[in-house]
């Protein structure tokens, strides 16, 4: 499914922001492991071809191990109200009052900040030509950019790569384990969940945007990029049509992880 600025100065205040930016702040990431497909710079050929997806060594919905189906349907529901009760009105908000050249460009810093994650875990996986690549990507954007605000590498023609923890252990061959809902975070599994957490890990160690002991400045970048991520999302639940919807997402999420980390 598919599938994102800097504050400055320690003593700054949003009082109109604040709230909306507290209740989007516990969805960061929100919707990040939704199975949608993500904007940015991809290859040319489809990775989820219809064909590909449909081959024979692709998993059913009935291979697919959930022994938790029981918490993950109710955790889908959850999330569904949430979505459509809270999330969803404040990202249209968000899109009202923001003009839209604001809006690209919130999405770029974000996806800039992105890129360093996917520069640390595809040098874990030891590829060193993308990681060469994002590593220029970033270099370009960060500077003649703007600290990303412009993409400038993009019109350089530089791919951009999307990385992750989850797919670094999947790289190594460890297994997903079993599928799991995550609270406001969505469709995940034991390996995707962990990853998650490291990845958070790594980017608070590294701290570029130097938020440690900056309360607000972490509500309005947390809250602003999982805004930013679900405005660029357009997965909807119970909007698919189908009368197995969680079957569905479960089946297209493991699916699309697996191509995700053979590719």
């Amino acid at each position: 499914m598919n599938g994102k600025q800097q504050e400055e100065g320690r003593g700054s205040h949003y009082p109109g922001s604040l709230l909306w930016a507290l209740l989007a702040m516990i969805v960061l990431a929100g919707c990040s492991t939704t199975p949608a497909v993500q904007s940015g710079e991809e290859p040319k050929e489809p990775i989820f071809s219809a064909s590909r997806l449909l081959s024979s060594d692709v998993k059913s919905p009935t291979d697919i191990h959930d022994p938790l189906e029981g918490f993950n349907r109710g955790m889908y529901e959850f999330n569904y109200g949430f979505d459509r009760y809270i999330f969803l009105p404040v990202v249209a908000g968000y899109q009202r009052v923001t003009p839209e050249v604001a809006q690209q460009g919130v999405h770029n810093f974000f996806n800039n900040l992105l890129d360093l994650k996917t520069l640390i875990n595809q040098l874990f996986q030891l590829k060193g030509g993308p990681a060469l690549k994002t590593f220029s990507r970033m270099g370009w954007n960060t500077t003649l950019g703007l600290l990303g605000v412009i993409d400038v590498a993009s019109s350089f023609d530089i791919p951009r790569y999307q990385e992750d923890f989850g797919q670094t252990l999947g790289h190594y061959g460890v297994g997903p384990g079993p599928y799991l809902v995550l609270p406001l975070l969505g469709p995940s599994n034991l390996r995707d969940g962990t990853g998650l957490v490291v990845d958070s890990m790594i980017f608070s160690a590294i701290d570029p945007l130097r938020l440690d002991g900056h309360i607000q400045r972490q509500i309005v970048y947390y809250g602003l990029n999982a805004i930013d991520q679900r405005a660029h999302i357009d997965f909807r639940y119970h909007q698919t049509g189908s009368l197995f919807e969680y079957d569905l997402i479960r089946m297209l999420y493991q699916a699309k992880r697996e191509l995700e980390i053979e590719k």
